[in-house]
């Protein structure tokens, strides 16, 4: 009896959780179909009463906005490079410090929780006035970099983990039955490590894709504005804010990660079957 009971309490309270986590996103796609005029009415509409496509027109095709397009193609270029050099850099990174003893090491890895630790909006003048510097304001690559030193501390540390969670016997292994060093780590550990590499990029994505503040500093001009930067162009001072387009905006903003996840999923449940050891 107290284990039904115990079974139920649980099953009550992970209900619960998916009901909060999944209802913003459902209200999100609610007001997205709904009349801009009917957003802020007294009795809300857990339904769109007056299904209409206005406001996905309007965030796609209203010449008085600023573009969606470039906006989503800045996003996607920066994210892309982020990503791809993100992960690059952190599983060296990674297999260096899982893989080899060496002098400065766990002062080395210190440092990068103690980076992690660091709040973004504290460096923010300083990241402005370098990347300044560097002439490289309002451009794709500029706020690339910022964004790679910004994921980097936590892939490493993520990607470290996996690394060191694979035993160095497989490769040892490997390279009785006749691999080389290279061709054991390419062959054995690497498929392996799959699950990691998509972890953490998955991780690098959506805080590159996310990010607000940083992307608001460095990429002011309007044709380099990012997706979230581009969202607060509906916020009105003047007028009314329109939340219909916003959260029309922001469904649109939602498809490109589920792309992404659905792809690395895949990838990541071959890389698992590849790395399999067979007896």
């Amino acid at each position: 009896m107290r284990k039904t009971s115990k079974k139920i309490g649980l099953a009550l309270f992970a209900v619960v959780i998916f009901v909060f986590s999944v209802f913003p996103v459902y209200w999100m796609i609610n007001t997205s179909f709904t009349p801009n005029g009917l957003t802020r009415r007294p009795t809300p509409s857990f339904f769109p009463t007056e299904f209409t496509w206005e406001n996905f027109t309007t965030v796609l095709f209203d010449e008085e906005q600023t573009p969606f397009i470039p906006a989503l193609q800045n996003s996607l270029a920066i994210t892309g490079v982020t990503v791809t050099f993100a992960l690059a850099f952190a599983f060296l990174s990674a297999v260096a410090l899982a893989r080899f003893r060496f002098l400065g090491r766990k002062t080395f890895l210190i440092i990068i929780l103690g980076v992690q630790m660091i709040p973004g909006e504290a460096m923010i003048i300083s990241i402005y006035r370098l990347i300044d510097d560097a002439n490289l304001l309002n451009s794709i690559l500029g706020l690339s970099i910022v964004y790679i030193a910004t994921v980097l501390p936590f892939t490493i540390w993520m990607l470290r983990g996996f690394v060191a969670g694979v035993p160095i016997e497989l490769e040892e292994a490997a390279m009785v039955d006749g691999c080389t060093k290279q061709q054991a780590f390419r062959r054995v550990t690497l498929p392996l490590l799959a699950p990691g590499l998509v972890a953490t990029g998955v991780f690098g994505f959506i805080q590159a894709w996310n990010e607000f503040l940083l992307a608001l500093v460095i990429n002011a001009r309007p044709e380099m504005m990012t997706l979230p930067v581009w969202l607060r162009t509906y916020q009105q001072v003047t007028n009314e804010t329109d939340w219909a387009a916003i959260m029309a905006g922001s469904v649109l903003m939602t498809i490109p990660v589920l792309i992404f996840f659905i792809i690395v999923q895949g990838r990541m449940t071959s890389g698992l079957v590849a790395g399999a050891v067979k007896g």
